[in-house]
Parts: structure tokens; C-alpha cells; sequence
């Protein structure tokens, strides 16, 4: 007999066979809110593997490939401050329907973008829309979990990773191919906008209707009870959702790092050719998706504290590796070393803040928040990663975020 968990509460037994899981999976909500995930996680994948040929189209220095991350960030961060509210007043599931159909759109407007001030646009459209579906989908998550009464959110996570590797593989095969960006770019667009069309009826609300909150229990089951509006704004900012944020915001900066530096660190700094640039971000996020599949059980057999520091420190050990190797081959295995490492710790925090929260309504506004903090470390980190790579290099900055790491790993507290 196996044991269920939410987070590391004890649950019920898991004694249903397969196909009982399966109807459980659609009737909750979890197969489309993954699915959501993986179109994310492959738009975004795109965009990001490609960004060594974006910048060299467009002919920009690191510090305005900075400036744009700053861009990309600012707009993410304005729309989820009003994102928690939507969700908890109208239901993720019609926040959903709207924002995922924009965001192949936005794509394809950086695809097709002819000049730097159309350029700056589409980016920023895309920062605002990703910032939209980044606390939506985790909402729903962190509900379908309440509902299901077992953890889902790392396969949520392992499904925007599915995404991105699936992203970062096509990139490459036809980066070697010598494909135009904007036929790569477009062609995604149109296919992501597609799927995302036919997929918006799918999604189900999986908790309560706007109005009516849900209590979760100690052990991790939900509770309906009488709700009412939505959150305030300033509804959310709790200790520690201010202290996890902190921490999850020196997470995404060493992610960030990855996704959006590794390739031109490798590029720049170790001659990689293009082909072998584009496959760091390919090992990480294969890597962290390898992790992601099995995060759920690992965090139901060794707890949320003791495999985020085991975690924490893997990752810091593959960060090391990755900056001081000399040649691209074990930078790149470096890289995949972190993405392992690293897989399961934002899972982790934003499971432990949306449950901390009272019911789905206060699970959206404590997201909203968290997510803030999130955002500033993986879109405006990798901005002053390329600010300070041109004042002391990219080697060197890369090489700080070592130490960070392993701090935030050893001194968290997840409880």
C-alpha cells in the first residue's frame, strides 16, 4: 500500500487502480491545467533558445539584450499584480480561455518584428501575457491539488519543462538546419495558437465557483465554505510570502541565468559554434524535466525540506561546473547538472505558499505576490546579469550566483 501526501501532510491511501486515477485526473482538471503548462513551456522554450540568433539579427549588445529582459520583466510584473483578483473573482479556468490564445500572437510579433521599436513591442506584450498565465495556471494548480488532495504541481512544472525541452530540441535541429528565425518562430506561433483554441473548452474550474472559498484541512482535503469577493490589493503580502519570495527569487535568477545566458556564455566566452550554444539550454531543461517527473514522489518519501537542500546543493555543484570549465562540452554537462538540481525547489515553494493561504481566493492573491518575486529573479536577473557582465564579464557574474545559491538553499524554512 502506497501513502498519498499534499506537500508533506499525510493523506489517504492509493489504493484506486489506474483507470480510477485517470477519470479523477480529468474530472479535477489536471490534464487540461498541464496541458496549459506545456504550450507555455514551448512558446517560451522557443523564444529562449532562439535568443543568440535574436540578438544577432538585431545586431544588440549585452546590455541591450539586458535592457529588453528589463522591458520583458516590467510588463510581466505590472499585469499579475491584477491577476490574483481576476482569478479569484471570474475562475483561472476563464483567465486561461483569454491569455493563452495571446500568447502564440505575441511570438509571432517578435518573430516578425522588422525594427528595435517593434521589437521592444512584442516583447513586452509577451512579458505581459506570460506574466498573466504564470499566476493563472499555478492557481488552478495549486486548486487541482486541493481538490485531488495529493500533490501535482511538479508534474505541472514537469510539463512546462516537456515544453520547453521539446522547444529547445526543435530549435537546435533547425538551427544546424539553417532555418530563418522568423519561420521557426511563426510556425510555433501557429501552432501553439491552434492547440490553444481547441484545448480552452476543455478547462474545467476544478475548485469552487467565484464566491465560494475553500478551506484546505491539516491533512490536505478541501472544504467548501461560504466566500466573497475577491482579494484586496493588498491581500497576499504575508511573512512568508515575503521570505520564500526571496528565496524563490534567487532560484529563478540562477534559472534565468541558464535559460537566457548560458547559451551566449558559451558562445562568447568559450566558442561554442551556435548549435552547441543552444544545447545548454537544451541539457537544462531536459534535466530539471527529468526531475520534475519524479518530484512528487520524492517529496512524499523525503520531505519538502531535506530534498530542497539536497536539491539546492546539486545544483550549485553543476552552476560551479559550468563556469569554471574551460571547454563548452562540460560547461553544457554543468548546466544539465543544475537543471537536475535545481528541478523541484520552485515546485516547492509555490506549493508551500498557495497552501499557506486560506482557500482558492487567498491561494491566488498569495501567488500573485509570490510570483512577483519570482519574475525578479528570472526576467530581471538575467537583465543585471547583462549589465554587470558588461562591468566585470560574464564568467565572473555567472560565478557570484555560485554562493547565492548555496546560501538560500542551506537557511530556508519552508514552514
Amino acid at each position: 500500500m502506497t501513502t498519498d501526501t499534499l506537500g508533506t501532510g499525510r493523506g489517504p491511501a492509493r489504493e484506486s487502480g489506474d483507470r480510477g486515477r485517470d477519470r479523477g485526473d480529468a474530472a479535477h482538471g489536471r490534464r487540461p491545467v498541464m496541458a496549459v503548462f506545456f504550450l507555455t513551456g514551448l512558446t517560451l522554450g522557443s523564444f529562449l533558445v532562439r535568443q543568440p540568433s535574436l540578438k544577432a539579427a538585431h545586431h544588440f549588445s549585452d546590455g541591450q539584450v539586458g535592457a529588453l529582459g528589463m522591458f520583458f520583466a516590467s510588463a510581466a510584473l505590472v499585469s499579475m499584480q491584477f491577476v490574483g483578483r481576476l482569478v479569484a473573482r471570474h475562475g483561472g479556468d476563464r483567465v486561461l480561455r483569454l491569455a493563452l490564445p495571446a500568447l502564440p500572437a505575441a511570438l509571432a510579433c517578435v518573430a516578425l518584428a522588422s525594427g528595435p521599436a517593434a521589437y521592444l513591442a512584442a516583447v513586452v506584450v509577451l512579458g505581459a501575457v506570460n506574466g498573466t498565465l504564470d499566476v493563472a495556471m499555478n492557481a488552478q494548480a495549486v486548486a487541482v491539488e486541493r481538490l485531488r488532495g495529493r500533490p501535482v504541481l511538479s508534474g505541472c512544472h514537469a510539463a512546462w519543462s516537456v515544453g520547453a525541452v521539446v522547444a529547445s530540441l526543435v530549435g537546435v535541429v533547425l538551427v544546424r538546419a539553417g532555418t530563418p528565425l522568423v519561420w521557426h518562430l511563426s510556425g510555433v506561433a501557429a501552432a501553439v495558437l491552434v492547440a490553444g483554441l481547441v484545448l480552452g473548452p476543455a478547462l474545467p474550474l476544478p475548485s469552487a465557483r467565484p464566491g465560494t472559498a475553500v478551506r484546505t484541512t491539516k491533512d490536505g482535503q478541501a472544504q467548501a465554505a461560504g466566500g466573497g469577493a475577491g482579494p484586496a490589493w493588498r491581500t497576499g503580502w504575508t511573512r512568508q510570502v515575503l521570505r520564500l519570495g526571496i528565496t524563490g527569487t534567487v532560484l529563478m535568477v540562477c534559472e534565468g541565468a541558464a535559460l537566457g545566458w548560458s547559451g551566449i556564455f558559451l558562445r562568447d566566452d568559450r566558442g561554442a559554434t551556435l548549435a552547441v550554444a543552444s544545447a545548454a539550454v537544451t541539457a537544462f531543461t531536459g534535466c530539471q524535466t527529468a526531475g520534475r517527473l519524479f518530484g512528487d514522489r520524492l517529496r512524499l518519501r523525503h520531505g519538502d525540506t531535506a530534498l530542497f537542500r539536497t536539491g539546492g546543493l546539486i545544483g550549485a555543484a553543476g552552476l560551479a561546473l559550468a563556469v569554471l570549465s574551460p571547454a563548452p562540452v562540460p560547461a553544457v554537462a554543468g548546466f544539465a547538472v543544475l537543471g537536475l538540481g535545481t528541478s523541484v525547489l520552485i515546485p516547492i515553494t509555490f506549493s508551500t505558499v498557495g497552501h499557506a493561504a486560506q482557500g482558492d481566493h487567498g491561494s491566488a492573491a498569495a501567488l500573485s505576490r509570490f510570483t512577483t518575486f519570482t519574475y525578479a529573479g528570472i526576467l530581471l536577473g538575467p537583465a543585471l546579469i547583462g549589465w554587470a557582465a558588461q562591468l566585470c564579464g560574464l564568467g565572473w557574474t555567472l560565478a557570484a550566483l555560485i554562493p547565492m545559491l548555496a546560501c538560500v538553499t542551506l537557511t530556508v524554512r519552508l514552514r
